[in-house]
């Protein structure tokens, strides 16, 4: 049987650096080396428990689509630390000690990326392991397809979702393409926040629908009025994309 393990390479990378972030420079050297030798130890525990026969950790690539698409895309994103940066080749070895293949795409982002490696292995009947603490993945999960939490050590389930958003799996896009994502500065629609997107989803699953629904209060239905076009750029940029050329097949991950 195969399996499919699929690591948010900055994601993790990013959450450990950030455990006991020196503030002086002279440290930075030795918290990069401990960090290394705890992101070998993850990627280690991972194959273990995943039981990986293929295995890919993806980095982001530089300015994606969704730079070009929405100019103010993550603009309030504090930018990497350059002690980490300038180290992304030492924590690629750190994964590669592993057996495990990373992956550095010119402009996509890792989300895209992943999402189109776990859907191809889904439909060729290849269970795959997403490894990351991105909402953005959450739509993804099927029965094919699972999102795994490394620090609370937990697969994130449907009800999972539910508790912590108020709306179903299958709503999520909608929901924020409706309340905007502040993290990625995604602007949702002028007014709707998350309240107002959480009772309009309890009773739509489309935006066409809420538009036309005349028990809708006039304030609300005339921003969604409003926001239409920021609906559409919303919830382009909050949509994963499944169909990027990869370059590479399956055969070549293989765990080493």
């Amino acid at each position: 049987m195969k399996n499919l393990l699929l690591i948010d390479a900055l994601n993790l990378i990013r959450r450990i650096y950030a455990v006991n972030e020196p503030k002086h420079s002279e440290h930075q050297q030795a918290h990069i080396t401990a960090c290394c030798q705890r992101v070998e130890q993850a990627a280690r525990s991972l194959l273990k428990k995943s039981a990986a026969t293929h295995a890919v950790a993806v980095f982001d690539g530089d300015k994606s689509w969704r730079y070009h698409f929405y100019s103010k895309y993550k603009e309030n994103r504090q930018p990497m630390p350059e002690s980490l940066s300038s180290n992304l080749d030492r924590f690629a070895t750190a994964f590669t000690n592993t057996g495990i293949k990373c992956f550095n795409p010119v402009h996509d982002e890792a989300d895209d990326i992943i999402a189109t490696l776990a859907t191809k292995a889904a439909k060729a009947n290849v269970s795959a392991i997403i490894v990351s603490t991105d909402k953005g993945f959450l739509p993804l999960i099927s029965e094919e397809i699972a999102i795994y939490d490394y620090f609370k050590k937990s697969t994130i389930s449907l009800e999972d979702i539910k508790s912590r958003f108020s709306v179903t799996q299958n709503k999520l896009e909608i929901f924020w393409a409706l309340s905007g994502d502040k993290t990625n500065n995604i602007p949702g629609v002028t007014g709707v926040g998350v309240k107002t997107a959480q009772e309009l989803l309890a009773k739509h699953s489309r935006l066409d629908d809420m538009l036309i629904d005349d028990e809708i209060k006039p304030a609300v239905k005339a921003k969604l009025e409003a926001g239409v076009e920021n609906y559409i750029t919303s919830l382009a940029l909050v949509t994963l994309r499944k169909d990027i050329e990869i370059g590479f097949s399956l055969k070549d991950i293989r765990v080493g």
